[in-house]
């Protein structure tokens, strides 16, 4: 990583700070070799993202809170607590493309903080000791620094660890972005030690003003249902709207963007879907209640969401089965040969055709009678082993194999089932301790 230097600071400061740097190997030495702006390497120049040939998204990218589009209610307390000069350590939650990055930067800018950036994927934990070391000095010179970490999510609990007692003692103040849920990815000491904002995706009112700051940087105009269209298959990331807007005004020349050169710009529209983190579980979950809430439509459309978006139709099909039991259970004994069924048919024939053994097996669940006793009769019988431990199994019912077990009692006066009536006969299977529980208690519809 490159050094963030202050080079509005006083000379003899500057050479403190290099003084005090460690030898960071060739990454460091080759950066400190780069051309250097007036504050720092030429890649932290804040007037980089403003070139004519820098991303669309850069060189519109919003400088302070006027110009912020959407997240109304998070911009609003971020923009207090700025303004108070008590801006705490926090942690942005959202999906890529809300604006996670552009808000930490005015947030640094907001505070007159010295602004320093890594991204979780290549910095280490050697990156963030000269940081840190780095942050002391700015700090005794009265300035703080924000530092600024990308997809913290990936940082280890070792990468998070060092983090920490800096956080705590105030010599620099974090702002970390993460796409996935910070309560299972952040460690819980930094996480107490931080306040987390969530965003959300940008509603279209404001995706189109994105659009629209984008087209007058341009200078170039949009057909009407290419906006439409390019507003659709953005799903609220301004990045996306912006990068396919910059693509295919290249693409439509001097005259005004058209549907079709959205279309080639865009290609394969992206769905936000990953098989590790926050969004893998939340279509999940909107996929289980919608068949346990028995509305077939809702089931479909979650279950083609995962498919569209990549997911292993094997793991689809081990949730249905697990449904079949879990939710249908009793009321409809065959949902769960239609389950496994699914489940086999689309592991013999793949996809593209797995997806009609599954979307059968989807509709059907979700319209069968459903009931939850085999789970409660579980849970009950659980929660009893808990209370009372490993109780005896009764001696009639253990397994007389040798003549010293038949001489102790095993199995004697056990009653054989189907030489009485009907197969039913009276006789103790539970514990002694458990006579009269009842665990598995049927609802009207199980059969």
């Amino acid at each position: 990583m490159g050094d963030q230097i202050d080079f509005f600071a006083p000379e003899s400061e500057h050479d403190a700070l290099r003084r005090a740097r460690p030898r960071a190997g060739r990454a460091t030495q080759a950066a400190e070799q780069a051309p250097r702006g007036p504050r720092g390497p030429a890649h932290s120049d804040p007037e980089a993202g403003r070139r004519p040939d820098a991303p669309l998204a850069s060189r519109i990218r919003p400088r302070n809170f006027d110009e912020l589009v959407g997240q109304d209610q998070v911009v609003a307390t971020l923009r207090r607590l700025a303004t108070s000069g008590h801006l705490p350590s926090i942690i942005l939650w959202g999906p890529p493309g809300s604006g996670k990055t552009t808000l930490a930067a005015i947030l640094a800018e907001a505070t007159g903080s010295r602004f320093v950036a890594l991204s979780a994927v290549t910095a280490g934990v050697a990156d963030l000791r000269r940081v840190v070391g780095e942050a002391r000095e700015m700090r005794r010179a009265g300035r703080r620094t924000i530092l600024f970490i990308d997809e913290l999510h990936r940082f280890n609990k070792a990468q998070q660890d060092a983090i920490l007692p800096h956080v705590e003692d105030g010599t620099l103040t974090l702002i970390g972005a993460t796409t996935e849920n910070p309560s299972f990815e952040v460690i819980s000491p930094l996480l107490s030690r931080s306040r987390v904002f969530r965003l959300e995706a940008l509603e279209r009112d404001d995706l189109q003003l994105v659009i629209q700051r984008g087209l007058d940087e341009l200078r170039t105009g949009i057909d009407n249902d290419a906006l439409a269209g390019l507003l659709e298959s953005s799903r609220g990331d301004a990045r996306v709207a912006l990068n396919a807007l910059e693509a295919a005004s290249a693409l439509s020349g001097q005259a005004a963007i058209t549907l079709t050169a959205v279309e080639q710009a865009m290609q394969d529209t992206h769905l936000l879907y990953d098989r590790a983190g926050d969004m893998h579980y939340d279509i999940v979950s909107a996929l289980i209640k919608s068949v346990r809430g028995s509305d077939p439509d809702a089931a479909v459309y979650w279950l083609a969401r995962m498919l569209e978006a990549g997911e292993d139709p094997n793991f689809v099909a081990r949730r249905l089965v697990i449904l079949a039991s879990e939710d249908v259970g009793l009321a409809d004994p065959m949902a769960l040969p239609v389950a496994v069924a699914a489940q086999q048919a689309a592991h013999f024939i793949g996809l593209p055709e797995a997806l009609f053994p599954l979307t059968e097996a989807a509709i059907y669940l979700a319209r069968a009678p459903k009931s939850n006793s085999t789970l409660r009769a579980y849970t009950a019988a659980r929660d009893a082993i808990k209370e009372t431990g490993n109780l005896p199994v009764p001696l009639h019912l253990r397994n007389a194999v040798t003549g010293l077990m038949r001489s102790m009692g095993y199995g004697r006066g056990y009653r054989y089932a189907h030489d009485y009536p009907g197969a039913e006969v009276e006789q103790q299977h539970l514990p002694d301790d458990l006579l009269g529980r009842r665990f598995f208690e049927p609802n009207e519809r199980d059969r």
